[in-house]
């Protein structure tokens, strides 16, 4: 096999597709095949920085992983990261090039970049046995078909046959299968080889007679159908559905080590980015992690966490308006902790000057933390490695915002002042050591009598995670037909379905 490549595109966004091309490439993988996931456009503010210094969905870093590959720009070339309802910031091939309205973006820009995205795609395919590729929403959005660089438009470029993903748990699966193909040109539809089933409760046997007048009725058929599986949307593109939390609370949680658990409220600031962070802390038995937005609710928390976001400014104004930011300052005076990461750090600090994001000018942190912030119009991507509380860390930056720390003691290149503590380092929780030993430090600081779990490896639940998306498509998918696809693209003679939509 050489070269070959598939598109799973989805009924709707979230539909399963990040999930599924994740569990198509650790399937691959496993059977000696060399695959790279690519997605031509994403539009996330959960990033991720690569060894090179390029910033990408971190869907798309956690598909690389389950293709146990290093992630490159080449397998996210276009990043929309929002900044509110009408306006993106756009990073192309890893650096971000501006900031446009949607209406810009998909008046003019987008169309633009098509020749980026598919010699994005060659290079994949010229290096990789198979390239799967993850679509972005729906194929059917027929208002942004002209202009579209993520679904139909690549499939067809690069002449890609398509599997379309259906969550069933929503209902209505099968007129959402029908009429995504029914709403596609002629052209387009002739790439669409069939369909999955995805998050299947019960017995297959009673979907059997819908699955076969589906074919039918299209002429095309279903690849598989994948059970639901609780916990499997690890690194989601957005939203507040934490991976490993989930895994978490709705599996069976090993009791804590120690006599308490360990309370931690998450601040669900506007615009916030990475909420992957705390996945490493929900991965630790007796820590019980939940997001908030009321100032009541930080009161039995044992750590607060303020994450990063892409909006400071108006993360400060939410958490000044919902009363978080008083609660916070009184946790912080009586010696309560709490943890900022990259813009919940710069919220903690004295002042900001921003005139790159928010353009809001000077204004006033909270003034926990002795940190002076200056947005820069350049970005810092790096991924930094250091130590703290004696042990190794890694993590990653991705922010505009430049910290002058002015004292406390040094943490992970912020500060931390008692136990407020104040870091830019995405994923440093990740590093296992510093995790447990941070962890000691918040039970100790909240007379907690909580022990941190000796083994407890977050890279080893990750893979365990992919592990299990890759036996769904193994147990549960057709591989023969899925790999036939892979090699040879979609069957001639796939009938027309009306109404079909303008070429």
């Amino acid at each position: 096999m050489s070269g070959g490549g598939l598109l799973v595109a989805g009924t709707t966004s979230d539909a399963g597709k990040s999930v599924v091309t994740a569990g198509i490439c650790r399937w691959l993988v496993r059977q000696g095949v060399k695959v790279a996931p690519f997605k031509g456009q994403n539009m996330s503010l959960n990033s991720f920085v690569t060894r090179e210094g390029a910033e990408i969905g971190r869907a798309q870093a956690m598909q690389a992983q389950a293709a146990r590959v290093e992630p490159t720009a080449l397998m996210n070339p276009v990043l929309l990261k929002p900044g509110s309802d009408r306006s993106s910031q756009v990073v192309l091939m890893g650096k971000p090039v501006g900031e446009l309205s949607a209406r810009g973006y998909h008046g003019g820009r987008q169309e633009s970049l098509l020749g980026t995205v598919l010699e994005c795609l060659e290079e994949l395919r010229g290096t990789y046995d198979a390239v799967i590729c993850e679509g972005a929403g729906s194929p059917a959005e027929i208002n942004l078909r002209r202009t579209d660089i993520v679904n139909m438009g690549i499939a067809r470029a690069a002449r890609l046959p398509v599997v379309v993903v259906g969550d069933i748990d929503r209902g209505g699966v099968f007129a959402s299968f029908f009429g995504t193909v029914a709403l596609l040109s002629p052209e387009d539809q002739a790439l669409i080889a069939g369909f999955l089933v995805n998050k299947f409760r019960g017995d297959v046997s009673l979907l059997e007679p819908g699955l076969d007048m589906l074919q039918q009725l299209t002429g095309r058929r279903t690849f598989g159908v994948l059970p639901y599986r609780h916990g499997l949307g690890i690194d989601e593109e957005d939203g507040l559905r934490v991976s490993l939390r989930g895994a978490v609370r709705e599996s069976t949680v090993a009791p804590p080590v120690g006599e308490d658990v360990l309370r931690v409220a998450v601040c669900a600031v506007p615009l916030m980015s990475n909420f992957t962070d705390v996945d490493a802390l929900a991965a630790e038995p007796g820590v019980v992690v939940r997001f908030v937005d009321r100032a009541e609710e930080l009161v039995d928390a044992d750590l607060v966490v303020v994450p990063g976001t892409r909006g400071t400014v108006r993360a400060l104004e939410w958490l000044r308006e919902r009363g978080l930011a008083a609660a916070i300052a009184r946790r912080a005076a009586e010696g309560r902790p709490v943890l900022g990461i990259c813009g919940g750090f710069q919220v903690l600090g004295e002042h900001i000057d921003d005139e790159v994001e928010s353009r809001a000018g000077h204004v006033q942190g909270l003034g926990l933390l002795p940190v002076r912030v200056r947005f820069a119009k350049e970005k810092t991507l790096t991924r930094p490695s250091g130590a703290a509380l004696g042990e190794h860390v890694e993590g990653y930056e991705i922010h505009h915002g430049v910290a002058d720390v002015m004292g406390g003691e040094a943490f992970l290149d912020g500060c931390r002042v008692g136990d407020v503590w104040g870091t830019h380092w995405h994923g440093s929780l990740e590093s296992d050591g510093f995790r447990r030993a941070f962890l000691r430090e918040v039970a100790r600081a909240a007379g907690r009598r909580f022990t941190p779990a000796p083994d407890t490896s977050f890279s080893a639940l990750r893979e365990e995670q992919l592990d299990l998306l890759g036996d769904l498509i193994e147990e549960h998918a057709d591989t023969s037909a899925l790999l036939r696809l892979i090699e040879t693209g979609a069957p001639s003679g796939l009938p027309f379905l009306a109404p079909g939509a303008p070429s």
